[in-house]
């Protein structure tokens, strides 16, 4: 049987403020054309399906639908389980009208596995699902009555040592005649994560061995980490299938993928990437030769299908209208940030120190190209700003 393993889609997800359901539209299409291209027998999506616990409506309804096509009325089997995004209740809200399409939601960890019959490999395929196991999910603690007195290294080893067990339990019906897998959203040893995942969920004191996995499965479909990885050290296939997005700038340049597994009873998995294409790039741009050097980028075009952050050697700060002129000649720049000469990071320090009079000579000598301002102008300025001061005074003894 071919098993497609996908995860992370943080469907709802914006980048500073810019919508990514187009490209989550365009990752659909190309996600339904490698399943038919590649006639797969059933669906992996290891967590994190949307991109917070209430997620807007068009994320949601994008959801279903998507289940809708991704089963095609039934007849492919789909599991999900919920992540550390997902809210358990209500991602499988919906599970009485989706079982009924093969679709099989798993929001709380549990200790059966799911299963299910794929009828052109003539067997089942079963599936150890386990979501997002937090002590908050579990309904345990590892570290009351303060048994471990702030010793994160033996949290680590109670934590991995429960993981451990629920594989167990979840993989205890597991016979040879099936294709067995393990599915879940959590943290491996030795994964690479990246700025788009929750720090605090990343690593730390819920992290699990892959040897704490069980020994009699075929393949592990993870979930958790963006960056398409394998994890080494298991002593099955096991491998996190990544965001099919992009969803930060510390992931420039990763390539985004799903995975396919080719799986028969009592064997271990054969697995191929097949890269995606549908997702925007992000894309950093250092224009070290300053605003010259954005311009020619822009009438030459570049980048112009990708999500970019745009730093700018300069010796000045940005006017806001130059500023918004490259908002508008290329939409997808999302953040512009300056980067000014030490001097004048200097230069600024020492003007807090300046008599008023003096910072007004600097900017009137910068505003007219260097004239001088006559001793009268200058004197007129103070006046008003006392003048100003004087009015700010009496509003606030009014109120």
């Amino acid at each position: 049987m071919r098993i497609l393993h996908t995860a992370d889609w943080h469907l709802g997800r914006t980048l500073e403020g810019r919508d990514r359901l187009p490209e989550h539209e365009a990752f659909m299409d190309e996600l339904v054309t490698i399943i038919d291209e590649y006639a797969i027998d059933a669906v992996l999506m290891a967590g994190d399906v949307f991109d917070s616990s209430n997620p807007p409506a068009s994320a949601e309804r994008f959801f279903y639908e998507s289940m809708s096509r991704l089963s095609d009325k039934g007849k492919r089997p789909i599991i999900v389980i919920a992540g550390n995004h997902d809210q358990p209740e209500r991602l499988a809200a919906a599970m009485p009208l989706l079982q009924e399409q093969s679709i099989h939601i798993v929001g709380w960890p549990r200790t059966t596995a799911v299963k299910v019959p794929i009828a052109s490999a003539k067997t089942h395929l079963h599936v150890a699902a386990l979501p997002y196991p937090s002590e908050a999910r579990l309904n345990e603690s590892f570290s009351d009555a303060g048994v471990f007195a702030g010793d994160d290294e033996a949290y680590r080893m109670a934590y991995d040592a429960r993981i451990s067990r629920l594989f167990q339990q979840l993989s205890a019906g597991f016979t040879n005649d099936n294709v067995n897998m393990v599915m879940s959203h959590l943290f491996m040893a030795g994964g690479a994560g990246s700025d788009s995942e929750r720090p605090i969920e990343v690593g730390g004191a819920y992290t699990v061995r892959p040897g704490s996995l069980p020994d009699n499965i075929a393949y592990t479909a993870l979930g958790h980490l963006h960056r398409p990885q394998w994890v080494r050290e298991a002593t099955s296939p096991t491998r996190y299938a990544g965001s099919p997005l992009a969803f930060s700038f510390n992931e420039t340049g990763v390539a985004k993928s799903v995975s396919i597994i080719e799986a028969h009873p009592g064997e271990p998995a054969e697995v191929t990437e097949i890269p995606l294409s549908s997702g925007k790039a992000l894309t950093r741009w250092k224009a070290t030769e300053g605003l010259s050097q954005v311009d020619r980028w822009l009438d030459e075009g570049r980048g112009r299908n990708d999500w970019i952050e745009l730093s700018i050697h300069s010796e000045y700060t940005l006017k806001p209208d130059e500023i918004q002129a490259i908002r508008r000649a290329h939409p997808g720049i999302v953040t512009i940030r300056m980067i000014l000469p030490e001097e004048t990071f200097h230069m600024y320090e020492t003007r807090r120190d300046l008599p008023i009079e003096e910072l007004f000579r600097q900017f009137y000598e910068k505003k007219t190209g260097g004239a001088v301002p006559e001793p009268a102008l200058t004197q007129l300025f103070l006046e008003l700003l006392e003048e100003d001061k004087d009015d700010t005074r009496q509003e606030v003894n009014v109120r």
